[in-house]
């Protein structure tokens, strides 16, 4: 796969087989830089666990590699924005939707008929 490749994923996936995918699909592209695997995968885990969580799971899956980014998008069927929640570090839960805008360049939230699309642009070395 080259830059510009876009791979879309079985619908009701689990963090698991989408952390796979996503490992497999970077290691198609290009050889990268060991932090940006982990930082886009922390971020599709979190993101796909949320939709699992708070949406009653995953209607899509799509990783979408350009020159110099990787834009990871989820669809679920919930319309409700994610949103920061307020915890305690001795509770669980919490910490994702708030790593996910700390590890990208970009998130984008779009709300249509039948639920939403979270995506997470994150930067790729050259």
């Amino acid at each position: 796969m080259e830059a510009g490749d876009t791979l879309l994923v079985e619908s009701r996936t689990t963090a698991v087989r989408a952390r796979q995918v996503t490992r497999d699909f970077l290691s198609r592209i290009a050889p990268r830089d060991p932090a940006e695997v982990d930082a886009a995968l922390i971020v599709v885990s979190e993101l796909v666990t949320n939709a699992i969580q708070h949406a009653d799971g995953v209607t899509g899956f799509r990783l979408r590699a350009a020159p110099e980014t990787l834009t990871i998008s989820v669809d679920d069927a919930s319309r409700e924005r994610p949103h920061t929640r307020r915890s305690q570090p001795w509770q669980p839960g919490g910490f994702g939707w708030p790593l996910v805008q700390r590890l990208s360049k970009a998130v984008r939230v779009d709300v249509r008929p039948g639920g939403k699309t979270v995506r997470s642009v994150l930067s790729l070395a050259h």
